[in-house]
């Protein structure tokens, strides 16, 4: 029975844990599909967390909350779009300045709002809704449909983003504008606007991701509390070969990785706690090194485009 709660809870939480990467692996690759690389996106997230963070504290509303979370990383990836598409700076060398830009303007405006505190301000978190009748089903309930709206709107949004991809006219302009961007400019595709269009939804859900560790886990804003998780979205996008179902997949490994180095240190283990901590992030090295080779990245995957140029 012990065996059982304890492998219920690490599921459960794993499921948790691997939210605010699905959400950033999902707009990354729309992102990439279209072509672009966005190293930008651990800074994207954080600015998600921190503005939901300070919308919640001001407004009390979490809804406000949601839309500070994903108006700063909008903003960043409008400015990511104007250096790598208008501009053509190198994607990568773009992408590494808007990270840095999200670490310490985060750090500089929360200092600036609150000061230096012994006790950081809180605010409410979201609370687990349990879904009618089936969260009471044993087991499968606790796991499946206990879990607050971020998780279940992530989740949701697996299915969509696949169909957003595959299945309309918009997706397919963006994977041709990713794949070959001169023949969709000859197409009649305008290839600045759907990069600039793929950046912004990237943007938009990488600032959900965030909001996942102040409006959902914490309650309130730590500098770096992403964590890195933004640089693992990027690993799981590789694992998931530039598709939807198979990032998820990774970013739930990843999750319950997570949250089983969590259950053994709660529980106390001989194993070191500097290499239980680690487990997580090794986890994308290892798949980076045994998946990039056998991947199929987008043909114009960080190539900047310019309109007449042969």
């Amino acid at each position: 029975m012990v065996d059982l709660v304890f492998t219920v809870s690490i599921i459960a939480s794993g499921i948790r844990l691997s939210t605010p990467v699905i959400f950033a692996a999902l707009g990354e690759t729309i992102v990439e599909r279209s072509g672009v690389v966005n190293l930008g996106i651990e800074g994207m997230m954080l600015m998600g967390a921190f503005g939901g963070f300070i919308g919640t504290f001001f407004t009390g509303s979490i809804f406000v909350g949601l839309l500070f979370a994903i108006s700063g990383p909008i903003m960043m990836a409008i400015l990511m779009a104007f250096l790598s598409v208008n501009l053509r700076t190198n994607q990568l060398v773009a992408g590494l300045a808007i990270w840095l830009l999200g670490t310490g303007l985060t750090a500089l405006l929360y200092r600036l709002i609150f000061g230096v505190a012994t006790i950081s301000p809180k605010i409410n978190e979201i609370s687990p809704i349990g879904l009618p009748i089936l969260s009471q089903i044993p087991v499968i309930g606790s796991i499946l449909f206990s879990y607050d709206p971020i998780v279940y709107l992530a989740f949701l949004l697996v299915p969509l983003v696949h169909i957003f991809l595959f299945k309309t006219n918009l997706g397919l302009k963006i994977r041709t504008v990713g794949e070959n961007p001169r023949q969709a400019d000859a197409s009649g595709v305008n290839v600045y606007r759907i990069r600039y269009l793929a950046l912004i939804i990237g943007g938009a859900l990488a600032g959900l991701g965030g909001s996942c560790f102040t409006l959902v886990s914490t309650g309130s804003f730590l500098e770096n509390i992403t964590a890195g998780q933004g640089w693992i979205a990027l690993a799981m996008v590789i694992f998931g070969r530039w598709k939807p179902f198979y990032a998820v997949i990774g970013a739930l490994i990843f999750g319950m990785v997570d949250s089983f180095q969590i259950g053994l240190q709660s529980i106390g283990t001989a194993i070191p706690t500097q290499f239980l901590l680690m487990l997580p992030y090794i986890l994308p090295i290892i798949i980076m090194a045994g998946t990039y080779k056998r991947s199929y990245a987008p043909a114009a995957l960080a190539v900047p485009y310019r309109r007449g140029e042969r």
